[in-house]
């Protein structure tokens, strides 16, 4: 065993926010490249502190709790990238830098000092304490294969699952084209405005806001759930604020119509208001409201709204009332086949989600797997059995 003091160099990183060139020729490594693996990047055209390949950059703050302490990123190339404030640099010659970028990587004593209340600052003694398992380098090289190997092979097993968990987000939207695309016999195309009332939300003062007595739900863009309710625990709108809100009735349909969530849809099964980024339909009793809330997210009509969203003369997108109740919508004229319709999308949705949610549980088996084959390589369990992984 060793300290990574007394076996490697420690280098701080400098401020580079007031550098940034999007022209730049060189990389800023900050926190977001290393969360990202490398995705998302800065440019400057200063290199303030040039990395080397081989050096290990390893983020050094985080908010608590957050997926990005101690997280690390091998420089892969000279005269490319540049080191920011709070990313550290690592350099060493007696290790094998793949054995000690797995072994550094999100270390448990360095996660230690995250007590998740407050944000997380690593300091160099700390991580200069950080303890490190120093084999000889045949055997580092040994362990790097074996977990090259099966770690190549989780990728590959997330991956997949990742793509069986889109086919299956995708299966559901697929159904939804097919059924409101369509102008079948006993089917119309109507506008929005002609299927029940158009409203559009107000934002009442703070003070007509209240979580306590007597209330009634008000609804914001951030608490439209992907399950299609609406989650208005912390936003309520007093009664005595009706006078300067909107009540939408109950069985309303709700869609943001402005911002990065434009077409974000909601149902809600009472009576609601809302503030004035969202639009609201209350449709007549010659449709089942719940078949006006699939209409509208499915791919049909979110086409429609995309496009008259971003074609709009403003700096965020936005679909206002006017054009909001013209969007097309097809619509069985029966009310048993509208009933048939929910039915069918309420089973394949309860389908996709449970599959989903296996899906979910093979990804975190997966993580869990991954977590234990590294506490092995670095407890010498590896080397011991010299035995392959197999996904």
């Amino acid at each position: 065993m060793t300290t990574l003091g007394d076996s490697c160099q420690f280098f701080n990183g400098k401020a580079h926010e007031k550098d940034i060139d999007a022209e730049g020729q060189f990389v800023v490594v900050n926190s977001k490249f290393i969360s990202t693996d490398g995705e998302v990047k800065k440019f400057t055209a200063k290199q303030m502190f040039p990395l080397i390949e081989d050096d290990i950059v390893m983020v050094m703050s985080d908010v608590p709790n957050g997926k990005a302490l101690a997280k690390c990123y091998v420089i892969e190339e000279n005269d490319k990238y540049s080191l920011n404030q709070r990313i550290c640099a690592i350099r060493t010659t007696e290790f094998n830098i793949r054995f000690l970028y797995y072994q550094l990587n999100r270390h448990p004593y360095l996660l230690a000092f995250n007590n998740g209340e407050n944000q997380t600052n690593l300091r160099k003694g700390d991580i200069l304490n950080c303890p490190l398992w120093k084999p000889s380098i045949d055997v580092q090289e040994q362990i790097v294969k074996i977990l090259d190997e099966g770690l190549d092979q989780i990728e590959q097993a997330k991956f997949n699952i990742e793509q069986n968990i889109n086919n299956t987000k995708e299966l559901f939207q697929s159904k939804l084209y097919d059924i409101f695309s369509q102008k079948a016999d006993g089917w119309e195309e109507r506008i929005l405005g002609e299927i029940g009332e158009v409203q559009t939300g107000t934002t009442p003062s703070t003070k007509d806001k209240t979580n306590f007595g007597d209330y009634i739900p008000f609804a914001k863009p951030p608490h439209f759930q992907e399950n299609g309710q609406i989650d208005t625990k912390d936003s309520m709108l007093s009664r005595s604020g009706l006078e300067k809100g909107r009540l939408f009735k109950a069985n309303s349909i709700l869609m943001v119509c402005i911002g990065a969530t434009i077409g974000k849809t909601g149902f809600s099964e009472k009576p609601i208001s809302s503030n004035q980024q969202i639009n609201a339909l209350t449709p007549t009793n010659d449709y089942v409201p719940k078949l006006l809330y699939y209409a509208l997210i499915s791919p049909f009509v979110q086409n429609q709204v995309m496009s008259v969203g971003k074609s709009a003369q403003a700096t965020l997108p936005i679909i206002n009332k006017s054009k909001w109740l013209k969007l097309k919508i097809n619509l069985p004229k029966d009310k048993s086949i509208q009933t048939q319709i929910i039915e069918t999308l309420e089973n394949l949705k309860e389908f996709c989600i449970e599959t989903e949610l296996n899906y979910q549980k093979k990804l975190e088996n997966l993580e869990d797997l991954k977590k234990s084959i590294l506490q092995r390589a670095f407890s010498g369990g590896l080397v011991k059995q010299q035995q392959p992984i197999t996904i």
